[in-house]
Order: C-alpha cells, then structure tokens, then sequence
C-alpha cells in the first residue's frame, strides 16, 4: 500500500494543474513520518512549505508561481502497483548485490621447484630463452642465493596486494616440506582463503594421474605428489595457482579428484565419519584455479619474456604490461629500453604520478572488460569479494592477451570467456603509448611528477557515458563505462561529473539502481559521505535517495557509520534553511 507520500507524489506537478498553495491537503505526520526513509524526510521539507500560510509566497526567492520540483513521480518510478517489484522488495531480491560470503586471504603458501642449473628431462630449451624468475636472472649469482633471491622476491611481489596475510615459502622441497607448509597455512586461516603457489619450472611437467612434481632430500630424483593429497593438506576455501607447463592438466586432475571427494564425503557423512574440510555439495564451488597454460601446452620461451610470464602477469602487471606493449610498437625505434621503462617515476598508490595513473587506468579497464564479460553472479565472486583474488583475476586477463599471443591460454576455475581481443584493451594500449612518450624528458625533469601530462582517458570515458545517456533506457546494452565511473569517483578532478552522470543514470529507473550496486557503487558513495565539499551535497543526497527507494537494507549501513548525519546536516543546513 503506498503511503501518504507517495500518493503525493504519484502525479508529476505543472502550473497548469498545480491548485493553489493554501490549498494543498495536509498530510497526516505520523503516517509520514512512520515511513521510516531518508528520502521522506528531505520530501517533508518541501511538503511543510505547502501547509504554511500563503503569505510566505512573497518571500518564495521564484515568487508565487514557482512550482516546487517533484521526485519519483514518472512512469519509470510508478513501482506502487507492480506485483513483481513489490514481490521482490518483500523477498529481498533487492540486495542481490550484497556479498553473502566475504572471504579474505589470510596465508600464502609459496612452493618454488626450480632445481636452478639443472633443466628437466622433459624441457627443451631454445637459445637465446627466456630466464629471469621474478624478474631475476638466477644464472647472474649461485644457486642457493638465487633461488633465495627469488622467493623474497615473490613474497614481496604478492605482499602489493596483500600485504596482511601470512607468508610461507618451501624452495626446492619435499613433499612431506610441501604438506607441513599447506597444513600450516591451513591452521592460520581457519575458515579464511589459503592461496597455494607452485612453480614448478625445474621438474617434469604434470602427469595425466595428477601428479605434480618435487624432490627428494638430496635431491637425487623427482619425486611426484598427488593433487588429491595436496587437497587434503590445503582444504577449503582456497585458490591455486600453478605456474608450469601443462598446467591444464593439473587443473582437470584437480576437477576429478573433487568429484571422488565428494562422493567420499557424502559417504562419510551417511555412516558420521570425517569429511576433511570438504562439504557434500558443489566441490568446486570454494576452489579457484589459476593455470598457467592448457593441457597440451608448453610455457613460451621468448627472451623478451620473463620464464615465468604468467607469474610476472599477475604479480607484476604493469612492468609486464608496458615491456611486452614496446616490443610490438614503434616506440622500441624511439630509444625505450627496458631499463627506462623500469625507471618510470612515481608510486602505483599515488594517482597523481605516472605508474600510479597507468595502474589507475589499468584497473578501471580490466574491471570495466570482466563486468562487460562475466555474469553478474561470477563477476560479484571474483571481483567484489575479496581484495587479492579480485586483483588477480584483473591480472589475469593481462595473462591472457599476453601468452595468447605466445600460443598459451592460460586456464581458469571458474572458467572465463576469451577477453583478450576485447576493445577496451585499445584504450590501455593509448594511455601506455601516451605515458611512455613522455618517458625520456620526465626522467630528465627535476620534478617529474609536476611535469606530468596525466591521460584524458578517464574524461573521455566520461563523455561515453554522457552520450549513452543521452540515449539509454532498459531496452539497450548497460552502459560498459559504469566500472570506470566507479574508479573515477576517486579523483577529485573529475567527482563532482562523475557524480552528476551518476545521478543521472540512477534516475532511469530501479534496474540501473541495481546495476550500479552491482558493480561495486555502494562503498564509494557510503565513503563520499565523510567528505564535506558542499558542491557535492546535492548530488549524494539525490543518489542516496534512489539507492534507499530500491533497498531500505542499506539504512542499516548509513547507522553503522554514522552515515546519517551527513543528511541531518544537509536539512540543517543554510540552503535547506531557506526552504525550511
């Protein structure tokens, strides 16, 4: 049943219609104020103007004629009478959007089999090959101080992402080394996401029984270690990542095993025997794989690659990123070297200098393929869930436009569509061609950072938006610039157009409300709240109000964080004063 004020506001308002002021009927408080929204509230400052004494038009700054403006009251917004909105609002369909399930990783287990000088018997390596391991040469010292070299180097690498988890690491080891490690990292993160690393670039590739490789303690022999068992050791929820040739197979051994585990666990559970950490549902549905290359497939070789490319992607996108981009262009005739590249000035957290834009860039185009690409449902688990596994899903679409091009595809679980020919991977090719021009004289500039040209990328992505909405409806594809709007939010150069397209794209209706939760809107315009630009005010006020008309559920948030205030200032305030 609609309330008072929404009955009021269910026709749209002309001066041809509109009665006389005094005239208005007066709306029943208590009813009003039993609403409970922010939206009814900011609606009662305009509705107590129409109870008040017509002599106040006198001092109405548009005088006696003005038409105060109305909210929700198009055909789009009229939601009082269907059934299956008011159904869905009742289910909480609503807040479909929110994460059920906010896993975190909380251990990394890092496993390096590299076994350095010695190549294994199954591998052929060209000459000149492809060498360094992250991003070290491990020919250029000894052995053991290169592999160790290697390793802190990998930790380091993932502790950019995600630098509060525990880090473990076994260089060259056992397998009973490989089930202390997983068991341990287990313990520490109970029922939080494990992510276990191989590399296994110095032993045989995977067998069709599923089996991966290490050694023995005097390293003598190649000893092989089941992924059933490795399973067990690690448990759920977890994400492996397995940098070796023919590492689809031991995605598809890992598949197989999980279905045998199942049907045990659903054994165990009927006679009450131990299920080992493993439910008797989807077994896949809490593992994530990550594979360097399919079943068939060995790791390329190019010496203008890193050995381990696929590592280097998702660890180290940008650096690999901006390498493998000057090799296929004209600039490698312009005097960039890969030494130069490396040099580029700045922080990757810092937006205002050059590597922290490209990343900038860099995450808004790869969220902005995997929204246009995933189901909405993967893209929530993959990308809106937890803070590593989202950075390096986006990293491996970078892994698979690169070794697509080196004849690897590179495999996943869940599996991804192709997104390496997508159009957005030409706007990051311009903005890297754009920063890497300016390479040379900022590195000779005593202030680089103020030298700066910053890209129009994220401007000229906003004008996409506009034009889409100067045309869009329901009937036509979402916008694919709504991941970018997101990003763009953080600057403060473009957040006050941001804002306003933002609000625009809200008003077409309840489903682009949704769509914008969907791809992660709710946390930056909870945060927007804190801040207190004024020319600002207006804006998240109208936003807020859309959000709260689609999901009353997010009230519960604007309490938590003291969110509500910002809208009781806003009525306090001196412009609302004058309407008041």
């Amino acid at each position: 049943m609609a309330t008072a004020v929404e009955r009021a506001f269910s026709q749209p308002l002309s001066p041809a219609t509109t009665p006389a002021r005094n005239s208005w009927p007066i709306l029943d408080a208590q009813a009003f104020l039993s609403s409970s929204s922010l939206t009814h509230e900011l609606a009662r400052r305009q509705i107590s103007q129409a109870n008040e004494p017509a002599e106040r038009d006198e001092a109405m700054p548009f005088g006696r004629g003005w038409v105060p403006p109305t909210y929700f009251a198009e055909i789009r917004h009229d939601v009082g009478n269907d059934t299956s909105d008011t159904l869905d609002q009742q289910q909480g369909l609503v807040s479909k959007w929110r994460q059920k399930e906010r896993l975190k990783t909380t251990a990394v287990a890092l496993v390096l089999c590299l076994n350095i000088g010695v190549d294994p018997p199954d591998v052929i390596k060209i000459s000149p090959c492809a060498r360094l391991e992250c991003w070290i040469d491990p020919l250029s010292m000894q052995p053991p101080k290169a592999l160790d070299t290697i390793g802190k180097n990998l930790q380091a690498q993932y502790e950019r992402w995600q630098a509060r988890a525990k880090y473990k690491m076994h260089l060259d080891p056992t397998v009973e080394d490989v089930k202390k490690l997983a068991q341990g990292c287990r313990r520490n993160a109970k029922n939080e996401r494990v992510l276990f690393h191989y590399n296994g670039h110095g032993v045989p590739r995977p067998t069709a029984n599923g089996e991966i490789w290490v050694f023995n303690k005097s390293y003598t022999q190649y000893i092989p270690m089941s992924i059933y068992d490795l399973q067990t050791w690690v448990g759920t929820p977890a994400i492996y990542l397995f940098d070796s040739s023919a590492a689809g197979l031991i995605v598809n051994s890992f598949k197989a095993f999980a279905e045998q585990r199942q049907h045990e666990v659903l054994a165990g559970m009927a006679n009450g025997g131990p299920t080992s950490g493993w439910s008797g549902e989807d077994p896949m549905r809490e593992c994530i794989l990550l594979a360097a290359c399919g079943a068939n497939e060995l790791l390329p070789q190019n010496p203008e690659l890193p050995a381990d490319v696929f590592t280097s992607c998702l660890t180290t996108p940008i650096k690999v990123a901006l390498r493998w981009f000057c090799n296929r262009s004209l600039l490698r005739n312009e005097g960039l070297t890969k030494d130069l590249i490396d040099r580029i000035p700045g922080k990757q957290t810092d937006r205002r200098t050059p590597l922290g834009e490209l990343n900038w860039i860099f995450t808004a185009i790869t969220d902005t393929i995997a929204w246009n690409m995933l189901p909405r449902a993967l893209f929530q688990k993959l990308f809106r869930q937890d803070l590593l596994v989202a950075s390096l899903f986006r990293n491996f679409l970078l892994a698979e436009r690169i070794m697509r091009a080196s004849n690897c595809t590179p495999v996943s679980w869940p599996k991804l569509p192709p997104t390496h020919q997508h159009p957005m991977w030409h706007a990051w090719d311009m903005a890297a061609e754009m920063c890497l021009l300016q390479l040379p004289s900022l590195l000779e500039s005593p202030q680089p950072d103020a030298d700066f040209k910053a890209s129009p990328f994220f401007a000229e992505q906003l004008r996409a938006f506009e034009l889409w909405l100067e045309a869009g409806s329901q009937r036509r594809r979402p916008p694919e610039q709504l991941p970018i709007v997101l990003q763009v939010l953080l600057s403060q150069v473009h957040r006050a157009r941001a804002l306003a397209l933002l609000g625009r794209f809200l008003d077409l209706g309840s489903w682009a409300v949704d769509l914008a939760l969907s791809v992660g809107i709710f946390p930056y315009v909870l945060k927007l709240l804190q801040t207190s630009s004024a020319d600002l005010r207006d804006t998240l006020v109208f936003i807020w109000t859309k959000i709260l008309a689609l999901d009353r559920s997010c009230q519960a948030d604007l309490v938590k964080d003291n969110g509500a205030r910002y809208f009781v200032d806003h009525l306090a305030s001196e412009e609302a004063a004058e309407w008041a």
